[in-house]
C-alpha cells in the first residue's frame, strides 16, 4: 500500500517559496526580540497543511503529495520520506521513537522515527483529514471522516475501542485526566472515558466543531463553526462562558498565563481572559486565521493567516511586533523550539 524511501534531492529542492503555483513548506527563525527572518525553505510536491513536529533536531511533517517527511532541522535536508496513498494534512505525533500520523487514504500509520520504516498501519473507513493522533499511556487516539473516534494500541495498532459520533471528525483529541475531549461535525463536543470510550458528557454547539479542544485548569476551550469560542467545565460539559467572533473558528485555542489565544475567520486574533471570556485585546490580520492555531513562546504569539503572512504578536498588549510574507496562504500552526519558530505554508 505504501513504501518508505530516502527523498531524492531533485524532488525536494531547497528554495524560497514564491508564486501561487509553487507550494511548499517554509521554516522561519524568531529571535528573543521576536524578529522573524527566513532561514531556509523546503519544497514539497504538494501544499502543506500539516503542522511541523520537531523532536531531537528532526522535523516531521506531511504534505498533499501523500508524503510524510523527516527533515534535518538545521539544514532542511531530508532524512527520510514515507509515501501514503492519500494527502497528509494531519500533523504528526512522535512518542518513544515512533511517528504517528493519519492520511486521507483512511489509514493511521506508525513509523520508525529514525528510519521511516512502517511499524504498523490501521485502516479506518474514512479519510483522516485534520485529526492528529494523541498518544497517552500506550494508546493512540484519533478521529476519522467515518464519524468515528479510534483508540488503538500504540505498540501493535490493535483496536482498544471505537466510538461513533454523528458527523465526520476534523478535530484532534485532547486527553486529560483519563478523559478524551474531541469535537465532531455533528456540532457536538464529546468527553469520552479514555479506557472504554464510554461518553462522560456531550455538549452541543451551534455548528460543526472543527477546532481541537484545549484543557486548562478544569476548563475545556474550543471553537465552533458558529463563530463562537466556548469554555466548558471539563467535569460536566456545562457552559462557563462563550465569546462570539465575527466568523467561523476553525483555529484551536492556546492557553497561557490565564489567557486564551485564538484566531477567527473574521481576520482577527483574540486574547480572552480564561476565567471570564472578556477580551483582553484583539489584533487584526490581513486575512482569515483558519486552521493556523496560535503558538505562544517567550511572551510572543505566533500565527499565520490566509493572506500569506506569519505574525509575531506581543502576548500582553496585542501589538504586532513583526510580520513575514510567505509565498502561500498559511493553514498550519507554527511550532516553536528554544531558538526558532517553524511554520508551513501552502
Amino acid at each position: 500500500m505504501s513504501r518508505s524511501s530516502l527523498s531524492p534531492v531533485d524532488r525536494r529542492t531547497v528554495l524560497r517559496t514564491t508564486g501561487a503555483g509553487l507550494l511548499g513548506s517554509t521554516l522561519l527563525s524568531a529571535t528573543a526580540s521576536a524578529e522573524i527572518a527566513e532561514r531556509w525553505s523546503y519544497e514539497t510536491d504538494g501544499r502543506v497543511v500539516s503542522s511541523p513536529t520537531v523532536v531531537d533536531g528532526t522535523i516531521f511533517v506531511g504534505s498533499d503529495d501523500g508524503t510524510v517527511s523527516a527533515l534535518d532541522a538545521d539544514r532542511s535536508e531530508p532524512v527520510w520520506s514515507y509515501e501514503t496513498d492519500g494527502r497528509v494534512t494531519a500533523s504528526a505525533t512522535v512518542v518513544n521513537g515512533t511517528v504517528y500520523i493519519g492520511s486521507a487514504d483512511g489509514a493511521i500509520y506508525a513509523l520508525d522515527a529514525t528510519s521511516g520504516e512502517e511499524v504498523w498501519s490501521f485502516e479506518t473507513d474514512g479519510a483522516i483529514r485534520y485529526s492528529s493522533p494523541t498518544v497517552v499511556d500506550g494508546t493512540v487516539y484519533v478521529g476519522s471522516f467515518d464519524d468515528t473516534v479510534y483508540a488503538l494500541d500504540a505498540t501493535s495498532g490493535d483496536t482498544v475501542w471505537t466510538y461513533e459520533t454523528g458527523g465526520s471528525i476534523y478535530s484532534s483529541p485532547t486527553v486529560v485526566d483519563g478523559t478524551v475531549f474531541i469535537g465532531s461535525n455533528d456540532a457536538t463536543v464529546y468527553a469520552l472515558d479514555a479506557d472504554s470510550g464510554t461518553p462522560v458528557w456531550t455538549t452541543e454547539t451551534g455548528d460543526s466543531v472543527t477546532s481541537s479542544p484545549t484543557v486548562a485548569d478544569g476548563t475545556v476551550f474550543v471553537g465552533s463553526d458558529d463563530g463562537t469560542v466556548y469554555a466548558l467545565e471539563a467535569a460536566t460539559g456545562g457552559e462557563v462562558w462563550t465569546f462570539e467572533t465575527g466568523r467561523i473558528v476553525f483555529s484551536s485555542p492556546t492557553v497561557a498565563d490565564g489567557t486564551v489565544f485564538v484566531g477567527s475567520g473574521d481576520e482577527t486574533v483574540y486574547a480572552l481572559e480564561a476565567d471570564s471570556g472578556t477580551a483582553v485585546w484583539t489584533a487584526g490580520t490581513a486575512g482569515p486565521v483558519e486552521f493556523s492555531s496560535p503558538t505562544v513562546a517567550d511572551g510572543t504569539v505566533y500565527v499565520g493567516d490566509r493572506e500569506q503572512t506569519v505574525y509575531a504578536i506581543d502576548a500582553t498588549s496585542g501589538t504586532i511586533r513583526e510580520t513575514v510574507e510567505t509565498g502561500g496562504d498559511i493553514q498550519s500552526s507554527p511550532t516553536a523550539t528554544a531558538v526558532e519558530t517553524r511554520s508551513s505554508i501552502h
